[in-house]
C-alpha cells in the first residue's frame, strides 16, 4: 500500500527505537509519504487532586513540568526525523482518544505505535495500542517491542 500521512505514536521510553525505525521504513517505501508524530500526555491531576488539599498544587507543577519535557522531548526527535514542528503534536487527553481524533483532523491513513504484548490481568485491563487498534478508521501498525 502507498500511505499518504503516516502518524508514529512515541511514549519516549527507551524501547522507541523500533518503533520509529518501523515508522520511517513504512515512510521509506510510501513514496511521497508524510510522517507526523504525536505523543498524548495523560494528565494526572484529575485523577490524583483534589479541591482543598496541600499537595495540588505539587501535583499540577509536577503535571506542567511533565508536560513541558514531554513538548521538548518531541522536538528534539522531529529535529532528529527531519520533521516540521508542526507536524508533531502533544496533546492532553486519553491516548486512543486524541490519537483518533488526530487521524481524523489530519487525514492519517496509518498509524505506526509500540506494543509490549500484555498478557494476564493487564491484557484484560487494556493496553494504549490495543484501544489505537479497536477505535482505529485507518491501518494500524502495532511493532511487539523487544527487550
Amino acid at each position: 500500500m502507498n500511505y499518504k500521512k503516516i502518524l508514529l505514536a512515541v511514549d519516549f521510553h527507551d524501547d522507541n527505537e523500533q518503533i520509529i525505525n518501523a515508522a520511517l521504513s513504512m515512510v521509506e517505501k510510501s513514496e511521497g509519504a508524510e510522517l507526523l508524530l504525536v505523543h498524548v500526555h495523560e494528565p494526572i491531576g484529575m485523577a490524583y487532586s483534589a479541591e482543598g488539599f496541600a499537595w495540588n498544587d505539587q501535583v499540577l507543577m509536577l503535571e506542567a513540568t511533565v508536560r513541558e519535557e514531554s513538548r521538548n522531548k518531541m522536538l528534539a526527535l522531529a529535529s532528529k526525523l527531519n520533521v516540521a514542528s508542526e507536524r508533531c503534536f502533544v496533546p492532553d487527553g486519553k491516548a486512543a482518544s486524541e490519537i483518533h481524533a488526530l487521524c481524523e483532523e489530519q487525514g492519517v491513513d496509518l498509524i505506526v505505535i509500540g506494543t509490549h504484548g500484555q498478557s494476564g490481568l493487564r491484557l484484560l485491563l487494556g493496553s494504549t495500542a490495543n484501544s489505537v487498534l479497536h477505535g482505529a478508521t485507518c491501518d494500524v501498525l502495532t511493532i511487539r517491542v523487544r527487550e
